[in-house]
């Protein structure tokens, strides 16, 4: 470093300003990159009385500005992802070097040791690995010393002058309709999935940030525990699947929680499917017959979808199959293992499948309904009504990001700042594959389908009452209360609670796109249509036209 301490300080290019003759601004210049790294006060760092262990400094350095504000998050991902690999490795490999590379083997084929984790840990793999860290003192100081090294390595590696281009995202410009927000420091809750590309790539883009927002995307090991945290209030808001915010308010499959969907996040997206062990045997949904089938959660739009697609072919998901929930990180692993025949997932994990040569896509689910709603932005009825201001900023937020990942043009670019080991930990050519629909579909044929997955907010009253059609149809907890939740004359009234179709087409129009203006429309399926004002008709013509 370089040190000026006369009347005539030296400016951050080593020049002499003979106007500044303060000694409050004296600078410290890098030598390696010309850059100011340090303020006035940073000469004290070099002081005898300072402390020399990382894990004393780093409260200290952390006020003085030496790390960048990202540089804690960076090292902490990386050093807990370490630590996730050591305690994975010692409690599944027993020491056995052999075992050992199995269980990396298996964690490849889960996706990575972040998804190996949860699936050996479960939902509440976070709260254990916490538990470990911090049991003991040694442990505690050799995580905070790996942070602080951790840190000091990503500063250095990042080391730049002071006017050097910033970071994709960033901006210097005043946030927009930030004054009178509630609140600005945020979590919201994602599922490693694309579906969730919108509330991802809003952080290292700087959507959020664009909005006034100090926003922290948390990765959820399964639907569950999103739904979880959504009812513990550990969260802000959520990305959550499009009929959960139904199921959660109506009471289905959990305590009824009031929850809103406040805008659509994806259409389209998702796929079928099956192990390479069936190649040449699946043409259509009879070939089925005795399949173990995985879904995310019951109340997803995949559960409805796959038992759309069975009923076709006169099969009854009921009793001709076994559908059962499979967290999308684990799918996989189970069907490497044979746990599992096929799975309706969200991508990454079927274009992750064909790259693992794992399984072959059989079914795009855009082939089944063109344009289908899948994952959404939701908040609970609670925090909405606390934080109204931060809440329609955050929908703004999220509906313009949803409109730039709808561009072809900015897909690339996404891809690759959402497949970070902090947010899908995938590699990039996997989700690029998905974003731009060129991918190989595992049977040897190379697909260009642009749309395979696509973004469009505005959530359609008619999605709502095709999602109530398909509970009602299925009754998934087998004891009514389904029928008494919805009930024949409840459809619109259940949408258009839930659903908040007409604000997300204020806030779309307010960030220039150009929403419809209708709340309706006649929905388009593979084997059938759906008018959304007849919704028990179209029950009653299914179940009499397939037996189920």
């Amino acid at each position: 470093m370089v040190i000026s301490s006369s009347t005539n300080a030296t400016d951050k290019w080593g020049n002499i300003d003979s106007q500044r003759g303060n000694l409050s601004e004296i600078d410290l210049i890098c030598m390696m990159c010309g850059g100011v790294h340090m303020t006035a006060d940073h000469w004290k760092f070099m002081a005898e009385d300072m402390p020399r262990d990382p894990v004393d400094m780093i409260g200290d350095l952390a006020k003085m500005g030496v790390y960048k504000p990202n540089t804690f998050k960076m090292a902490d991902a990386v050093n807990t992802a370490d630590l996730r690999k050591t305690l994975l490795l010692k409690v599944a490999g027993k020491g056995d070097p052999k075992r050992e590379k199995l269980v990396l083997e298996l964690c490849k084929q889960a996706g990575g040791i972040e998804n190996a984790f949860a699936a050996a840990f479960g939902p509440k793999a976070g709260e254990f690995f916490g538990d470990v860290v911090y049991a003991s003192e040694f442990s505690r100081r050799r995580f905070l010393k790996n942070l602080a090294v951790g840190a000091a390595l990503v500063t250095l590696t990042n080391c730049a002058p002071k006017q050097a281009e910033e970071p994709a995202g960033e901006t210097t410009e005043a946030p927009v309709g930030a004054d009178n927000l509630e609140k600005t420091d945020l979590r919201i809750g994602f599922i490693p999935i694309t579906c969730a590309t919108p509330i991802i790539m809003s952080e290292p883009l700087g959507f959020y940030k664009k909005y006034g927002f100090n926003a922290e995307v948390v990765k959820m090991p399964s639907w569950g525990a999103v739904r979880d945290s959504a009812i513990a209030g550990e969260l802000d808001a959520y990305h959550m699947l499009a009929p959960m915010p139904i199921a959660m308010t109506l009471g289905l499959g959990s305590a009824s929680f009031g929850a809103k969907l406040a805008s659509i996040e994806n259409i389209n997206g998702q796929a079928i499917t099956v192990a390479n062990k069936y190649k040449g045997k699946i043409n259509g949904p009879a070939d089925f017959k005795g399949f173990n089938n995985g879904v995310p959660i019951p109340y997803s739009k995949h559960n409805l979808l796959i038992r759309y697609y069975l009923a076709t072919g006169g099969l009854d998901p009921d009793k001709d199959v076994k559908i059962r929930a499979v967290p999308p990180p684990d799918s996989i692993a189970q069907l490497v293992a044979g746990d599992i025949d096929a799975y309706l997932m969200p991508d990454p994990f079927n274009q992750r499948a064909v790259y693992e040569e794992a399984g072959f896509i059989h079914k795009l689910t855009k082939e089944l309904w063109e344009g289908h709603p899948c994952c959404a932005f939701a908040a609970s009825d609670e925090w909405i009504s606390a934080n109204p201001n931060t809440f329609r900023n955050l929908n703004k937020a999220i509906i313009e990001a949803t409109g730039y990942a709808r561009d072809p043009v900015n897909r690339p670019e996404i891809a690759k700042a959402i497949s970070e080991r902090a947010f899908l930990n995938q590699p990039v050519e996997v989700v690029e594959a998905v974003l731009t629909g060129n991918f190989e579909d595992g049977l040897g044929n190379t697909q260009s389908i642009p749309d395979r997955i696509d973004f469009d907010p505005y959530p359609w009253q008619s999605f709502a009452n095709w999602i109530s059609s398909q509970l009602m149809r299925w009754d998934l907890q087998g004891d009514g209360k389904v029928e008494t939740a919805i009930a024949a004359d409840k459809y619109e009234e259940i949408g258009k609670e839930i659903f908040m179709t007409d604000l997300a087409r204020e806030l779309a129009e307010e960030v220039g796109q150009t929403p419809p203006s209708e709340i309706y429309r006649t929905e388009t399926l593979e084997f059938d249509t759906f008018d959304p004002a007849k919704p028990q008709e179209y029950i009653d013509e299914q179940i009499k036209k397939y037996g189920v």
